[in-house]
């Protein structure tokens, strides 16, 4: 059982390691500037840096807390803006749409978790705790 938080910070990280290298294609870009983002040139690639470094934070379990707020941060606006399944008019997109926003919904969730409990053990934060205990 002690290795359940190991296994599901691996498994919650992966998903934004992943998706942070998409954000500098040319794809994501012009994607946000279509839903009105400004400076989607500079700011899909900073959201990327910024989605890597929460998922390496989580992953490892070093300031788990901190990375955990920066995916919440990060997925609340996105799923509002990016995911508005209520401006979606064709009954497949719209299902397709919807499901997204109730993956980052449930994302969100476990990320509020993430940052109330910690990393857990097997992690750099819990080896950090017990330097200062000693």
């Amino acid at each position: 059982m002690k290795y359940i938080p190991l296994i599901g910070r691996f498994l919650f990280s992966i998903i934004f390691m992943y998706s942070s290298v998409a954000k500098f294609s040319d794809t994501f870009v012009y994607e946000a500037a279509a839903k009105g983002i400004p400076l989607s040139y500079i700011l899909i690639p900073l959201v990327g840096v910024l989605e890597m470094a929460a998922g390496l934070s989580i992953l490892f379990g070093f300031m788990a807390k901190w990375g955990a707020w920066l995916i919440i941060i990060f997925l609340v606006p996105v799923t509002f803006i990016m995911h508005d399944f209520w401006k979606v008019d064709d009954p497949m997109l719209h299902q397709l749409v919807l499901m997204t926003f109730m993956k980052n919904m449930s994302i969100i969730g476990a990320a509020l978790m993430l940052a109330y409990f910690g990393a857990g053990p097997y992690s750099i934060d819990a080896l950090r705790y017990e330097k200062k205990e000693a």
